[in-house]
């Protein structure tokens, strides 16, 4: 599927990510991958040909005009940065309205000094999670080649994003992949109640991504997973978002959840163009956060010394784990069904990240990152678990003595409480049935943390005895 943009390719283009290809294509072009060597795309500019402001502070003048909808959205007023569609065929939905919020519990919980920890809190957005950044871009190229259905495959969030913007903008139709018993109803109910062509198949996440992939390519649809180099195009201005709510400071670190690594790889294209445009004088540090029971980046970075490596990454090592993923028959499995990938698709780029922010990556385990969830929730932003686990690596980097305590954080919260309510009453739960079906399958023994209804007689003398007890 190609067409043209009104876009010149002299201003926007897509361009293989590897140094010793740099294959490029025109913006109008549907693809997701480099035609000569099969590698991941940028999305690229001649910066010189676009206005981009020469303070990033000159962005906070698109306020006085956000009953615009362009400068309403977190991702669209920053439009200068990602200009690689016309105005009239930019979909927005108000996306991107989402805070930075100083959290004085975490804080004490992962052991940095107060005022150090942020949550950047991305459950704010229309369908409940960081998806929406990306979606209305890769939406956005959508409508301007003019494609009629979209699709996705799905562990949840990235469905529910896909259907609503399917649903509000009556554009084009959205279809679904997902795993078999692989998604939390929160975020089917989204997909369903949106009106989306749901297919489930026998599998996980992996095998549901490489059927998505060969459907969209027989029956040429377009595909809005984060291997479209667009999605993460609207992703990396999470960290603009983040630098405007520090009035325009750098943080320290940034520490999100891997899963597809869509996320780390936009951010890590977000500060290496901010910094080659002059508009930041430094990068922070990136820490990615695995799921242990979804770990193929702890592993092949940490473990296997696996690297970006200025664009020549050890190949036979990734092809090697794979393999052994395959000869075992191991299938991602963790609590964390947002990041329950084993077979992440921006592998390369992210490497490239971690390069460019001098990162780390960590594994957590589901009893660590339901522990960390609860101490979100009690400070008042209900995260879904895939989202705990920066709070839950941030912790561990902080007793590794890796970070500092007086270290500026932000911590990455990708998705709403409500995303996967079972795990949370799971975990609150006095039912140990309960507990076990949902959470001890997992290897989660205990819920340090536990919030547990007080269970009373229906006694007005009882209840108050119950409440001045509690008090």
């Amino acid at each position: 599927m190609a067409a043209s943009s009104s876009v010149s390719t002299a201003v926007a283009y897509q361009q293989c990510i590897m140094p010793g290809c740099r294959a490029t294509y025109d913006v109008g072009e549907v693809r997701t991958s480099c035609a000569t060597c099969g590698s991941l795309l940028d999305i690229c500019y001649d910066w010189d040909a676009l206005p981009v402001p020469n303070r990033l502070k000159d962005f906070e003048a698109k306020w006085a005009r956000r009953n615009e909808p362009l400068c309403k959205s977190g991702v669209w007023r920053f439009k200068e940065l990602l200009s690689f569609a016309p105005d009239e065929k930019i979909v927005t939905i108000g996306e991107g309205q989402t805070p930075l919020h100083p959290s004085p519990g975490v804080s004490d919980y992962i052991g940095m000094k107060p005022g150090r920890l942020l949550l950047q809190y991305e459950g704010m957005n229309p369908s409940g999670s960081f998806k929406d950044n990306g979606m209305c871009a890769a939406f956005t190229h959508a409508h301007v080649i003019g494609a009629k259905r979209a699709a996705c495959a799905s562990t949840g969030n990235t469905s529910a994003s896909l259907a609503l913007y399917c649903c509000m903008s009556r554009l084009m139709q959205g279809v679904i992949f997902i795993g078999s018993g692989k998604i939390s109803y929160g975020k089917l109910s989204q997909a369903l109640d949106y009106g989306a062509l749901t297919v489930q198949i026998a599998g996980d996440f992996d095998d549901a991504m490489q059927r998505v992939q060969q459907i969209s390519q027989k029956l040429g649809i377009y595909l809005v997973n984060s291997v479209n180099p667009f999605r993460l195009e609207g992703q990396k201005t999470i960290m603009l978002r983040v630098l405007e709510s520090m009035n325009w400071e750098i943080p320290d670190w940034i520490v999100v959840p891997g899963g597809n690594l869509g996320n780390s790889s936009s951010f890590g294209k977000a500060f290496h163009e901010l910094k080659s445009l002059g508009l930041i004088d430094r990068v922070p540090r990136l820490a990615v956060i695995n799921a242990a029971g979804a770990d193929t980046l702890y592993e092949l970075y940490e473990k296997r010394g696996v690297r970006w490596n200025h664009g020549e990454p050890d190949q036979t090592k990734i092809d090697g784990y794979y393999a052994e993923l395959d000869a075992g028959a191991k299938k991602a499995d963790t609590i964390a069904s947002a990041i329950e990938i084993n077979r992440p698709v921006n592998l390369h780029k992210c490497l490239r990240a971690l390069e460019c922010m001098h990162g780390v990556v960590r594994e957590v385990t589901d009893q660590e990152i339901l522990d960390a969830k609860s101490q979100v929730g009690a400070s008042g932003l209900g995260c879904e678990p895939a989202s705990a686990a920066s709070v839950a690596g941030a912790k561990m980097l902080r007793e590794e003595g890796i970070i500092d305590p007086d270290e500026r954080v932000v911590c990455i919260l990708t998705g709403h409480q409500l995303k996967d309510p079972t795990a949370t009453v799971a975990y609150h739960t006095h039912d140990q049935n309960e507990f076990n079906k949902v959470l001890g399958s997992r290897g989660v023994s205990r819920a340090a943390f536990a919030n547990r209804a007080v269970q009373v007689e229906n006694d007005l003398d009882a209840i108050v005895r119950v409440i001045q007890l509690n008090s």
